[in-house]
């Protein structure tokens, strides 16, 4: 009986042999163009989109790396503005004082002090790319200038500043404080 059972799985697996066909007889048989294929367009139309998508993020990436760079490079160029603004008002105090005039001595020696401190403050100034804005008798900027007052001067071209009052500084290429002056009608 084991024999029996035996030749009848044999002969059915001859059987399925048969039926299965190898793979040279099927790619002989039909060959089928995927590429037509309307699911194959729109898997290659949809890769097409992604892939697009892709390169404009890593543009994207790219130019916000840069932005980032140039604002550290400039936050470093201008790292020293708002220490710089203040150290000019304390020059303009300076300035006050020692243009102070007086006939006693003492007072004379004590402001030699200040003068050599207000001396060795723009100095200073000067190493770090602080510049005085150089105003008087010069056709006005706003840029550079801030008018408080318009006069008519006799003998000066319109627009042109006839007085300073307060002095004004540029710290490398940016104004750190504008000029205040008076300016001819």
């Amino acid at each position: 009986m084991e024999d029996n059972k035996k030749e009848e799985v044999i002969e059915e697996v001859t059987e399925n042999e048969n039926d299965v066909e190898s793979p040279k007889k099927k790619s002989k048989k039909s060959k089928v163009d995927i590429t037509k294929e309307p699911a194959f367009i729109t898997l290659q139309e949809e890769n097409a989109k992604l892939l697009d998508q892709l390169l404009r993020k890593q543009a994207e990436f790219e130019n916000y790396k840069k932005r980032v760079a140039e604002e550290r490079q400039r936050e470093r160029k201008y790292a020293l503005q708002d220490f710089l603004m203040e150290s000019i008002e304390t020059l303009d105090i300076l300035d006050k004082a020692v243009c102070f005039k007086t006939e006693d001595q003492v007072l004379k020696n004590f402001l030699s002090g200040f003068i050599m401190i207000n001396n060795r403050l723009k100095q200073i100034l000067e190493h770090y790319e602080v510049k005085q804005i150089d105003a008087l008798n010069k056709p006005f900027d706003p840029s550079f200038h801030s008018a408080i007052e318009a006069i008519k001067v006799d003998g000066v071209e319109p627009n042109t500043v006839v007085e300073v009052i307060i002095t004004g500084y540029t710290y490398k290429d940016r104004v750190l404080r504008p000029s205040m002056v008076k300016v001819s009608e």
